[in-house]
């Protein structure tokens, strides 16, 4: 499931664009049952241990406030589709911005695993490494608090930005 075979960082998201913003997939395979997967994300108690604070009506239509470990990112939201456990859709801004951005999380069964695919929209092209980058960080967060260890260095979005500026590169 990574897009790129050659030595470096395992690369899990890929980039496009559409109507002049820039779109990030990632993609992943999680050791855990959908339910569990489904909880880590939807549950503040545990978004707590890999993302961040998440306060609010975490329900349909419901507005949140966020504020993310990795990258520090402080913003509003709001929950427009919850299909448990299977499909999330919310819209999100950083605080004192007008753009909105989209992140769509989409959980399948397989087994005793479960596949996650995000999609987050909207965002700037000339900063689309970096949300790739950004972006694959909290899934390997992710992978980190489902399997019992602590979230990723800080120094990992600076080892993932080369991958992410190379498939930046072609975008047009």
């Amino acid at each position: 499931m990574t897009s790129n075979t050659a030595p470096g960082p395992r690369i899990l998201g890929s980039l496009r664009s559409a109507a002049g913003k820039g779109i990030v997939h990632i993609e992943d395979r999680f050791e855990t049952g959908i339910d569990d997967l489904w909880s880590a994300l939807t549950e503040p108690g545990r978004l707590a241990h890999w993302y961040g604070q998440v306060e609010g009506n975490l329900r349909p239509g419901g507005g949140f406030r966020a504020r993310v470990f990795a990258s520090g990112w402080e913003g509003t939201g709001r929950v427009d589709v919850c299909e448990p456990p299977r499909r999330l859709l919310v819209t999100s801004k950083e605080t004192d911005e007008e753009d909105e951005e989209v992140i769509e999380a989409t959980l399948t069964a397989n087994g005793g695993q479960t596949t996650l695919v995000l999609d987050q929209r909207g965002l700037p092209l000339d900063q689309l490494a970096a949300y790739g980058a950004g972006l694959q960080v909290h899934v390997e967060d992710l992978a980190a608090h489902i399997a019992g260890r602590e979230r990723v260095t800080e120094g990992r979005w600076g080892e993932l930005l080369p991958a992410y500026q190379n498939l930046a590169a072609d975008i047009g």
